[in-house]
């Protein structure tokens, strides 16, 4: 999945494409996690890319406890996390896939942060939970966490992606707009990952209130959000891309989800906020809904 080269305050061009080689994947061994693998592996077999299978021991089960229970308590959890690498590894899933183990303790955030400047990390890979609005403000999102704060792209898996991907086959991508800071950049992984993939591309742009709207205006505001996104095709990108443009008019959420499903698509592209306080802990955000509902996975383009 390639990412792009940001060009200043204009649009990307598809020429500076560079080539995927790097992908963080997180894993905390869980099923969702193991789906948010194989995605990573089918990625890195595609692109010829190495795989940075990772996993951060937080030391959030023995900070409060008694020093020589939170030894034992952190040796427990040592102990099982490096059963939980190993058991991928003879697994054989990565056979053939260039792969290093990165096994570091500390706060999820700033741990991740510092392997993908130190790796030089082209896209990270997650799997989500779906916490609900309790857990996710108690506990918070460790996925959407990282979309809120990466400077890279970030493919995460949600509890609605069902099964594994042995390999990439993108026929139909969704990228959903809102004009935000960053939509060019959004824009520019949907049109690349389209010509790439040769797979048709929906533009959709969702109007969250139409309620004092005439029939005209309505009309009106559905011509003017089309302009607008396609003032977002890269440069070029009508010699061989005929998108499709939708605006509708309703939760944001609800119509990303629809359209989603009635385009049967393979992965959703949108932006994401940045978020530096509470992130992963505001609850039931557009971003964090879609990528926590959505039957596919989704790429999130920080702005």
């Amino acid at each position: 999945m390639p990412q792009l080269v940001e060009q200043k305050e204009s649009k990307a061009d598809l020429s500076k494409r560079v080539s995927l080689t790097k992908i963080l994947v997180t894993t905390d061994f869980s099923e969702v996690s193991d789906r948010a693998l194989d995605y990573a592996i089918a990625l890195a077999r595609r692109y010829d890319a190495r795989i940075y299978l990772t996993h951060v021991i937080t030391p959030d089960p023995f900070q409060f406890a008694e020093p020589q229970l939170a030894q034992a308590t952190y040796e427990k959890v040592r102990q099982a996390a490096e059963e939980g690498i190993t058991d991928i590894l003879i697994s054989g899933k990565l056979r053939g896939v260039p792969h290093e183990v990165l096994m570091e303790e500390g706060n999820v955030w700033p741990t991740l942060e510092k392997m993908i400047v130190e790796h030089e990390i082209d896209l990270v890979v997650a799997g989500t939970h779906g916490r609900g609005k309790v857990q996710k403000i108690l506990i918070g999102s460790v996925a959407e966490e990282i979309f809120r704060r990466a400077t890279t792209a970030v493919l995460t898996v949600g509890p609605a992606v069902k099964g594994g991907a042995k390999e990439i086959d993108l026929n139909h991508i969704l990228f959903a707009t809102d004009f935000g800071p960053g939509a060019e950049r959004a824009a520019a992984h949907a049109f690349s990952l389209a010509q790439e993939h040769n797979a048709h591309l929906t533009l959709l742009h969702v109007i969250e209130s139409a309620a004092a709207y005439t029939e005209e205006s309505v009309a009106r505001q559905r011509e003017i959000n089309i302009v607008r996104m396609k003032q977002l095709m890269p440069p070029g990108t009508e010699n061989w891309c005929k998108p499709e443009f939708r605006v509708t008019f309703g939760s944001a959420v609800e119509e990303i989800l629809i359209a989603s499903r009635e385009s049967k698509a393979d992965l959703v592209v949108m932006g994401a906020k940045a978020r530096k306080s509470l992130a992963g802990h505001v609850p039931l955000t557009i971003a964090y809904n879609v990528v926590t509902k959505a039957t596919c996975p989704v790429l999130t383009v920080r702005g």
